[in-house]
């Protein structure tokens, strides 16, 4: 059976260069979408954290303002209650051998932000997936824990790389890109990576570049994991 490692943030919070912490976590579409494709395709589904904290949700996620209707809020809430026996007990970072699973996946949300971005354990996972040649999936504000990634000569191995991730004009858009320490697109572009958007702000866009499968927003979620589940043929 395929197995499915999803690195989820543990963080409940990201801060601001202000100081303030702004409450957030992981968005839930980001989960929700490729959970359910891979659980569709039969693929055995591991989830850990940094830790082994359960996740928290972002709000705005679970909220009409952020995914459009009550009816699409109640479709993610019943789906996360689906799984919440696995999303009580994650798995820490530290136990994680990349080895067992056939497939690395990190859905989005502020949370990587403020933990997997510099979280060691999690830079090990990603270098490790890379240089394995097995799918490794990244969403949205997810791309933030590669910068934890560090190959054995010290460089960053995702230079040169194409990908997408959460824009500047998105973060715009919410409010807040004038309160963010720094940027998804503007940090990626600066370490070495080939950034792509879609053409208009919360546009479906997803990149692969070999074994690396990026989706620049939470409307990328299905798509991503689509390209994953079809890369396997299985």
């Amino acid at each position: 059976m395929t197995s499915v490692l999803i690195v989820l943030s543990a963080s409940d919070h990201w801060t601001l260069s202000t100081g303030d912490k702004y409450p957030t976590g992981v968005w839930a579409e980001e989960l929700v979408e490729p959970h359910r494709l891979f659980t569709e395709a039969r693929y055995d589904i591991t989830i850990a954290t940094p830790g082994g904290v359960a996740p928290t949700f972002d709000q705005n996620s679970l909220s009409v303002r952020g995914v459009g209707s009550e009816e699409r809020v109640t479709e993610l809430q019943a789906y996360l209650d689906s799984i919440s026996t696995e999303l009580k007990s994650p798995v820490p970072l530290t136990d994680v051998t990349v080895a067992d699973f056939d497939v690395v996946f990190y859905p989005g949300g502020h949370g990587p932000m403020e933990d997997l971005s510099v979280d060691a354990d999690s830079g090990r996972i990603l270098t490790e997936a890379l240089a394995s040649g097995r799918p490794l999936g990244v969403l949205c504000h997810a791309p933030a824990a590669l910068f934890a990634a560090v190959a054995a000569d010290g460089s960053w191995p995702f230079t040169g790389y194409r990908m997408t991730g959460f824009s500047d004009a998105e973060e715009e858009l919410n409010g807040l890109a004038e309160v963010a320490p720094w940027l998804v697109e503007t940090r990626l572009v600066s370490n070495g990576a080939i950034y792509s958007k879609a053409a208009e702000p919360f546009g479906s866009h997803v990149v692969v570049d070999r074994n690396l499968y990026t989706g620049q927003n939470p409307a990328s979620s299905a798509a991503a994991a689509e390209q994953i589940i079809a890369a396997l043929g299985k």
